[in-house]
């Protein structure tokens, strides 16, 4: 009795021998979507730690700015609170409140210690400036997200296309029409649009999440300054 004895299935080859086998646009389209995932997983861990230490040091300085009588002494302990946008705002409108208290003088007397300001117009566009300026810090690098989940995935299809096309045309080369010949090449193919819904998703998720942090941040902003400026009529006019 004769035993035949089958030849074991070729293994499958891993993600990394597939990339080294495939050709050299393929290995480009692959390179610059492992870029865009990686500068965008960046980019969200950056975000989540700002964001995170933005809120918190903003909760701690929401409470000395209740709790505090003078605004001098808010600014005091501003200093160690800087990563919340609120005390950016704050120092903003300090700085253009002692600036016209300053070049005002002194309204009551030394005695009463009564402080006036010229133009609250001018207090609230300082304001408005600041809130400008601190959106733009915490929204940089944001519209990346946004790009990688618009661009990913046409990338990765571009990449499944030119291999396609290459499969096609070994196909006429070589004159074998069989499944076996051409599958190799297709699934080398079909790698690149996994990497571009595999860079795009998480950007689409992380961008949508972040700005919806960030729009809570907005109003908490907004909120702010009209309690400043609220402030500001009722002690400084």
């Amino acid at each position: 009795m004769i035993w035949i004895l089958a030849a074991p299935p070729p293994p499958n080859p891993s993600i990394f021998e597939s990339f080294f086998r495939s050709g050299p646009m393929a290995q480009l389209v692959l390179a610059l979507l492992a870029a865009f995932s990686i500068a965008s997983w960046a980019i969200m861990l950056g975000k989540w730690m700002q964001l995170r230490r933005a809120e918190s040091h903003g909760r701690k300085f929401l409470e000395v700015f209740h709790q505090s009588k003078r605004f001098s002494e808010v600014s005091a302990s501003a200093g160690r609170l800087a990563a919340s946008p609120l005390v950016g705002l704050f120092q903003a409108g300090y700085a253009e409140i002692d600036a016209q208290v300053k070049a005002g003088g002194e309204a009551g007397g030394a005695a009463q210690g009564k402080y006036r300001i010229k133009s609250l117009p001018a207090v609230e566009r300082s304001l408005k400036r600041a809130l400008n300026v601190e959106l733009l810090l915490v929204t940089r690098a944001l519209p990346f997200l946004a790009t990688t989940a618009a661009a990913a995935p046409f990338i990765g299809l571009f990449g499944t296309v030119w291999g396609i096309m290459n499969a096609f045309r070994d196909i006429g080369i070589s004159g074998s029409t069989s499944i076996v010949a051409v599958a190799p090449g297709i699934s080398e193919a079909l790698i690149n649009t996994a990497a571009g819904l595999g860079a795009a998703i998480p950007a689409l998720i992380g961008f949508n999440y972040f700005s919806g942090r960030i729009r809570r941040l907005r109003a908490e902003l907004d909120d702010f300054v009209l309690e400043f400026i609220n402030l500001a009529e009722r002690n400084f006019t």
